[in-house]
């Protein structure tokens, strides 16, 4: 799978039929990139790939005839040297100096994928699904070593890369920038596509051409935050969904993280994706090591989706773990958005009772059952139950919801401590912040203060804490919540000259709570829920499979916010519930059919009060539970595409005419999940607000077998009848012709518009 090439040449040619990635050594012994993307042949010598001559400005050793660093392709460059475009790694050592010349001292190759020590990594269920090339770079003047490596999956367009920084010198160094991954392009004929937004709003698609100088994202939240995903993909111009050539790389990272696009005057391209420099520095004495987060980078020629989905099966098969990676996960019923923070064992037991009689699988318990949590400024930190609320404990509780055949879940906010807690009182000294600021002064969100993760002490309190409280009730599921940012991040249980390590050994302390935790409970089922999307991130992924992607479970936005995660992650890995109307974010109605069409196109929920549904509602509540059981685990091994794009106005037609939609909001998005088998697909349409005398939509479908006749059946999530047939049709038609769709409920004279807010969700099943 992977060929290495060296015949006197020092070339690496890795694929495995998929993907080539092509690098050499040269003269100087440094790396150089000669091609990354769709698999080539290996036809011998290819170091004409790229010219290096260099040119009359440009710096360059005379001792390699005039080689320049600043115009190769390099696989990792170093700042400090010739190279005068943002480099992948900075070293500091003990006089200042910066100049790093890493060379090329050998390589190995081991079948199958090491583990990262600390951080969370992917991984091959056997050894001979993938192979790691180790490459080792050295500057023994300075004192420092470099290993590279490079995992190549067999059934994937992607590679995956680290790095691990040793000082193999008698001086400490410090390292001020290690970047997972680096890329070099010969040309920046792209369009750079990043998810940005803000809580309530995550994951919005932006997409703009590359220009000279530096352009990404980034976040220096301490959390990979809803303002900037840790992704990032360069696309052709002439790319779309179905069709193009791009490459995406994400970050296997829950922390700060950077991941930009450099093009210089010459028209070439860096990408680069790591842990952000900025606030960050890592001291190494002598004989200890660094590694770098991973960094997934995948190609593809076949459009978004498909680069889409090779990060799902990535996702899927290398990331997440555990017994639920391949479970249709519970039904939920969450209790946040039906009580708050009012709820006792006998109103919790009534909603229970009330959930199972409508075919829910799990009572999640959100804030408020711990301390003397009545309101968002006190008892984070005091995880034992309230005993006004659970005189008992939440053993009776447990007790009488796994009698009702649910599973018991529970909310946490582990990494936080409010002033008004037990645990404040007796370790204020945890508090992440400097001592010299008072306390008042220091910045808060709901007057909670973050934990020192980078204390061995407070890891085990919480891992005792938490332990108690899941192991004692029998709790199934956690709901792992962070509900601010890090802010004046300083740790007294570290010197001075160790403080840019705070940040990450932050995230490492998040990571072995996490590891621990899934350790003693195997089959402890865990949501990411990090004030909402903050942690939407593989990093998390590797220990919770499913993530609370937005506090906004508004129909209407959620179409946004479920498009654009789905850029990276697979619907299974999104946690949706419908909820009750209006809406707590917007004050919007939508109809109980279109919220469910929504939520179903991932993990699927509620997030209301059962006990105040109609009758009505309760049974169309129970024809959503039955219709999304019957389609067993299309969410969890299906192929998702992306139609129609909500961010598009052209996708719309809206005020401005046909084709000509005046903003995102008035635009249609449509979406399906097709079975690994190609015999049963799920395809939703969605239009936020209508308009008057409308062309008629066709809906053209995608990933079937063009040579199976498909049952179209259009399911209604409101009425009575819950199904409508439609004409049976071929594959081909139904992707190069497509469905036939209208803003009417009817095509009769007169016939009502559907209205705002509407949606149209078809079951197709291939003839037997």
């Amino acid at each position: 799978m992977i060929i290495i090439d060296n015949l006197g040449r020092r070339q690496f040619h890795l694929s495995n039929g998929r993907i080539s990635h092509i690098m050499r050594v040269l003269e100087n012994g440094d790396l150089n990139t000669l091609y990354f993307g769709s698999a080539l042949r290996c036809s011998g010598d290819m170091a004409d790939l790229q010219d290096i001559a260099c040119r009359d400005v440009m710096q360059a050793a005379e001792r390699y005839g005039g080689l320049s660093k600043e115009l190769v392709r390099r696989e990792y460059p170093q700042a400090g040297s010739s190279d005068l475009r943002p480099c992948a790694l900075s070293v500091r050592d003990a006089t200042g100096s910066h100049a790093v010349n890493l060379t090329y001292r050998g390589h190995r190759v081991i079948q199958g994928k090491p583990e990262l020590e600390g951080l969370p990594s992917s991984y091959v269920t056997h050894p001979e699904d993938g192979k790691t090339l180790l490459i080792d770079m050295a500057d023994p003047r300075f004192g420092l070593s470099v290993t590279l490596s490079y995992t190549l999956f067999d059934d994937l367009p992607a590679i995956v890369r680290s790095a691990r920084i040793v000082n193999v010198g008698h001086r400490p160094l410090t390292v001020e920038a290690a970047y997972s991954a680096n890329l070099d392009l010969p040309d920046a004929d792209w369009d750079l596509i990043t998810l940005t937004g803000a809580w309530g709003r995550e994951c919005s698609i932006q997409r703009m051409p590359l220009r000279i100088g530096s352009q990404g994202v980034s976040s220096l939240r301490g959390h990979s935050s809803q303002h900037a995903s840790p992704y990032l993909a360069l696309a052709r111009r002439s790319a779309d969904e179905m069709q193009g050539e791009a490459i995406g790389v994400a970050l296997l990272y829950s922390g700060n993280f950077d991941a930009d696009v450099h093009v210089d005057s010459y028209g070439t391209a860096r990408l680069r994706i790591g842990i952000n420099p900025a606030l960050f520095s890592w001291r190494l004495e002598p004989g200890e090591d660094f590694v770098t987060p991973e960094a997934v980078i995948a190609h593809t020629e076949h459009g978004l989706n498909g680069l889409s989905q090779t990060f799902h099966v990535f996702a899927r098969d290398h990331v997440m773990r555990g017994p639920w990676k391949d479970r249709r996960r519970p039904i939920v019923l969450n209790t946040w958005e039906a009580v708050h923070m009012a709820m006792d064992l006998g109103s919790l037991t009534d909603m229970a009772r009330s959930a199972a009689d409508l075919g829910v699988e799990m009572l999640v318990v959100d804030d408020g059952w711990f301390g003397h949590r009545d309101r968002a400024d006190s008892s984070l930190g005091d995880w034992t139950p309230d005993p006004r609320k659970f005189p008992d404990g939440l053993r009776p509780l447990a007790d009488a919801v796994h009698g009702l055949g649910l599973k018991l879940g529970l909310w946490f906010e582990p990494e936080m401590i409010s002033e008004d807690s037990e645990l404040y009182r007796a370790h204020h000294d945890w508090v992440l912040a400097d001592p010299r600021i008072p306390l008042r002064d220091l910045s808060v969100q709901r007057r909670q203060f973050v934990l020192d993760m980078t204390r061995p002490e407070v890891v085990d309190y919480l891992y005792s804490a938490m332990t108690a409280v899941i192991g004692g009730a029998g709790i199934d599921y956690v709901k792992w919540d962070m509900n601010r940012s890090l802010a004046e991040v300083y740790s007294t249980a570290w010197p001075p000259e160790r403080q840019g390590e705070v940040y990450h050994r932050y995230v490492l302390g998040y990571y072995d709570l996490l590891r621990r935790l899934t350790t003693r409970f195997p089959d402890l089922l865990i949501e990411s829920c990090a004030s909402g999307g903050a942690r939407v991130d593989f990093g998390t992924l590797a220990y919770a499979p499913q993530a609370w992607i937005s506090d906004d479970t508004d129909a209407v936005e959620r179409v946004r916010i479920q498009y654009g995660t789905s850029m990276v992650q697979p619907p299974d890995a999104m946690s949706n519930h419908v909820s009750a109307v209006p809406n707590e974010q917007t004050g919007r109605t939508t109809s109980f059919g279109t919220r469910a069409a929504v939520a179903m196109f991932g993990t699927f929920g509620y997030e209301l009060d059962p006990r105040s549904l109609t009758d009505t509602e309760r049974e169309a509540v129970r024809r959503q539970i039955g219709f999304v059981r019957s389609l067993d685990d299309l969410m969890v091994r299906g192929t998702f595409w992306r139609l129609i794009s909500p961010f598009d106005a052209r996708s719309g037609f809206g005020d401005a005419g046909f084709g000509g939609g005046s903003g995102t909001d008035l635009a249609d998005a449509a979406w399906m999940v097709v079975s690994p088998d190609r015999r049963t697909a799920l395809v939703g349409w969605y239009r936020a607000l209508t308009g008057v005398n409308l062309p008629v939509r066709h809906l053209r479908l995608a990933g079937l077998d063009d040579a199976l006749r498909y049952a179209v059946t259009e399911i209604d999530l409101d009425g009575p009848v819950m199904r409508t047939a439609h004409r049976p049709r071929y594959g081909d038609e139904l992707r190069l012709a497509g469905l036939t769709l209208t803003d009417r409920a009817t095509v009769t004279w007169g016939s009502p518009p559907l209205g705002d807010g509407t949606s149209r969700l078809f079951l197709l099943k291939a003839a037997s």
